[in-house]
């Protein structure tokens, strides 16, 4: 065979393996970009099921707060009207009470009962009274109306209350109206010494 002919021969050989090469190439490529694309897809998959989760929470923190706080005009409303019947039973004199005829004794008795109902109803839609008096003043809970100069008390304490405050779930529906301590010792916080240097009380 001479030379001529092996190199004719060896041509389709080296022809057949550059086509084998080229023929994988593609196939390497197409694997790469399959396993890309699932894994593009997969990210798009847990972000979109979190998403979801996030979604479902809000929704159901959103119903929860609809339930709790769908009432408070009403119940604002509710308050109004129980405060009159306070305001009613107070200003009964006690002698009216003790000598009043049978007709009167069962009036104010009716009064009572229907204020019982009104705040036992309030309570169990969730409508709260809030503590206040022996309370340090909070803003964001009491509304100050005068200051008392009491030394005996820290100043900023509740110690009066004028009108009650309610609250429905972690809301303030309406503030305590409140008298507030003015001219004793500084409160005094946690972890702190009382004004006048260290506590000797222990």
């Amino acid at each position: 065979m001479t030379s001529d002919e092996n190199t004719a021969s060896g041509a389709p050989d080296e022809q057949a393996k550059t086509e084998s090469a080229g023929a994988t190439t593609p196939e390497v490529d197409v694997s790469e970009a399959l396993q890309a694309e699932v894994a593009d897809l997969k990210d798009k998959l847990l972000r979109t099921v979190a998403d979801m989760e996030n979604l479902r929470k809000r929704t159901e923190r959103e119903i929860a707060d609809t339930r709790t706080y769908a009432i408070a005009g009403f119940a604002r409303d509710m308050l109004t009207a129980t405060d009159s019947l306070s305001r009613a039973l107070s200003s009964l004199p006690a002698e009216a009470r003790e000598t009043g005829d049978a007709t009167l004794k069962t009036l104010i008795e009716g009064i009572e009962m229907t204020e019982r109902e009104m705040q036992r109803l309030l309570a169990k839609h969730g409508v709260k009274p809030i503590e206040a008096e022996g309370q340090k003043f909070d803003p964001h809970k009491h509304q100050a109306m005068f200051e008392v100069p009491d030394p005996t008390r820290p100043e900023g304490t509740v110690v009066q209350v004028v009108q009650a405050g309610f609250a429905i779930g972690d809301r303030v529906l309406r503030p305590a109206m409140v008298g507030v301590a003015k001219g004793g010792a500084k409160p005094v916080n946690a972890g702190e010494a009382p004004e006048g240097g260290v506590d000797k009380s222990a």
